[in-house]
């Protein structure tokens, strides 16, 4: 088994132990062989990973009812659509309505903040290079390089970075001091050492003294999926 099937059944497996219901039920039949060839042929190919990924996600319409996107991509504050459509029956078999509703339903999700990308079944099996360049065009303007970079952070990081983000301002020594009971030498270094990392930025730099540090952009940008291990 190569590594791409590897992490296709792990996708697979986190999110049937996860669900219940109808969600389970789509998952299971809704995710076929077109949607396996886009995770083959375009997104491991362009990312190598499925982080933030999910697959048969539901919705609520603007007339509440549920529907399932083919995936979902929910990183940060990007919400990202993907469809995977085939022609002929998908178009044939249904009512000038059920048409009408469709195209207004992608409209409520462009108002919602979704980004919306639909792909033939025929460009995902025969175009895929081009497929990936334009997703990785899309993660790039909102990620950049940092996309595919693995960010580890052991415990006491992790949780110095959750502390910071509820301050509202630039995290101190004296509040890693008071907030872990760590000596001051101790709360010190464990900043610098962060930084030295690129989790943290210095705020006051230059010729005055670090006044304190504030999360990397980079990491705010992965926060959601690193908060999630551990």
């Amino acid at each position: 088994m190569n590594e791409f099937e590897k992490a296709h059944e792990a996708l697979l497996a986190k999110h049937i132990s996860i669900r219940g219901g109808e969600r389970l039920k789509r998952l299971k039949e809704g995710h076929g062989h077109a949607e396996k060839l886009f995770l083959e042929q375009i997104w491991w190919s362009a990312f190598g990973h499925f982080q933030d990924l999910h697959p048969e996600y539901e919705i609520k319409d603007f007339r509440d009812d549920t529907h399932f996107l083919d995936f979902a991509f929910l990183r940060h504050s990007l919400k990202l659509a993907i469809e995977i459509d085939g022609f002929g029956p998908h178009f044939a078999d249904i009512s000038r309505t059920q048409f009408s509703d469709q195209l207004i339903r992608q409209n409520y999700l462009v108002l919602d903040g979704w980004k919306i990308f639909r792909f033939a079944y025929d460009d995902v099996k025969n175009r895929p290079r081009m497929c990936e360049q334009l997703l990785q065009q899309c993660i790039g303007r909102h990620f950049g390089d940092v996309f595919n970079q693995e960010i580890e952070l052991n415990f006491i990081e992790k949780e110095i970075i959750r502390f910071g983000l509820t301050l509202g301002r630039p995290i101190k020594p004296t509040d890693v001091q008071k907030q872990f009971q760590f000596r001051q030498r101790k709360a010190q270094e464990t900043l610098k050492g962060m930084y030295q990392k690129s989790l943290l930025e210095p705020v006051g730099a230059g010729h005055a003294r670090v006044r304190g540090y504030s999360v990397a952009q980079h990491v705010l940008a992965s926060w959601e999926g690193l908060a999630d291990w551990g």
